[in-house]
């Protein structure tokens, strides 16, 4: 007969013999293992929380709060021979001569017709990123490179850039701030050291002031491969990012730069405009999209000011860079007389460098 389930077990055992207890001595092994096993875990426990508090200390406190004491600083300046007189070139080259020779700068002069097989058929502007990376080769051993646009004036000589921003850049970092005007959702690092600063650059009211910002390079050495400089240059100078035809060229490919990639953002430091970037006009007042309030920003030259730019002068029917640069140079040359009949260290300031590359013509 067959059952249409399987019939039921016994609820009763069956009588296996149970195992025998091991012998103490592999009783005594185990537990010394055991043992063993938990300190090494403990100590290895330690370490790592060590390493971690060691790590964070380092992040958080690493190098001086100031860039102290001099640096090796390279001046680059890129002319455009098509737009630019000769008369025009010679004021901008007399002003930063005489900058630099106060201070024991170098200056790099070159001009775009030297990288048109780069950038073209790009527009021009883009020459300051090769320019730049041709600087650094030329100085590789300088710590500094100050891109100064040509249609901009020092007009404050006596300030030093180690004065003005080096060393006081701790104080003038705008941390956790929109890193593109007005309200870009990336912010800057809120918690980044002069140390760690590869980059710095200040805002107008609407973009990234490229047309003067210092980057920091790391001269090679044994102990250090950091290339830093080279390797931003290389990304902003990138063929993608030239053959998408920005509305503002490489300006608005650094914004893009600067919110998408971490690399760039953790070295970016942002410092008010009129600190390095002062224009000879007045921003207007923009309103917020949002809250519909009106923002002003600071941008007017003023006296005491280190630079003045004629941002724009070029691509303004009314406007006239020469005429506009006449004006500041006069009060520049009448200054520099007052400024030279002052004392001046020549043992702590070396006789600087000049470096002149022609383009084609």
């Amino acid at each position: 007969m067959h059952f249409a389930l399987p019939p039921r077990k016994a609820s009763h055992p069956l009588p296996y013999a149970r195992k025998p207890p091991p012998p103490p001595n592999a009783q005594r092994n185990r537990r010394q293992l055991q043992i063993l096993g938990y300190v090494t875990l403990s100590v290895l426990t330690f370490l790592l929380v060590l390493k971690y508090f060691w790590s964070s200390g380092r992040n958080v406190e690493d190098g001086p709060s100031e860039i102290e004491g001099r640096q090796d600083i390279v001046i680059v300046t890129v002319f455009n021979n098509d737009t630019m007189s000769d008369e025009y070139m010679r004021m901008i080259r007399s002003n930063r001569d005489h900058y630099a020779s106060r201070h024991g700068y170098h200056n790099f002069y070159t001009n775009t017709a030297f990288y048109a097989d780069l950038v073209e058929p790009s527009p021009s502007s883009w020459s300051l990123i090769p320019a730049l990376r041709h600087a650094l080769t030329v100085y590789p051993r300088s710590t500094f490179f100050w891109s100064l646009s040509a249609d901009a004036l020092i007009t404050t000589p006596s300030l030093s850039l180690e004065e003005h921003i080096l060393q006081p850049l701790e104080s003038l970092m705008h941390k956790d701030v929109p890193v593109v005007p007005p309200d870009s959702v990336i912010h800057t690092f809120s918690r980044i050291k002069p140390s760690r600063t590869r980059l710095v650059i200040s805002q107008d009211a609407n973009n990234l002031a490229d047309t003067s910002f210092i980057v920091r390079n790391t001269p090679p050495s044994p102990t250090s491969s950091d290339s830093w400089a080279q390797y931003f240059l290389d990304a902003w100078f990138d063929p993608l990012y030239r053959a998408y035809a920005f509305q503002k060229a490489q300006t608005h490919a650094l914004e893009h730069l600067v919110q998408w990639h971490p690399t760039i953002l953790a070295k970016l430091v942002l410092i008010d405009q009129r600190r390095m970037n002062s224009y000879n006009f007045a921003s207007p007042p923009s309103r917020d999209p949002v809250t519909r309030v009106a923002r002003s920003h600071d941008s007017m030259w003023q006296e005491g000011d280190l630079v003045v730019n004629f941002k724009g002068c070029r691509d303004d029917e009314k406007r006239n860079c020469q005429e506009e640069l006449r004006e500041y140079f006069s009060k520049w040359e009448r200054d520099i007389v007052k400024l030279d009949t002052s004392p001046v260290d020549h043992a702590q300031t070396p006789r600087p460098e000049r470096a002149v590359v022609e383009g084609k013509t």
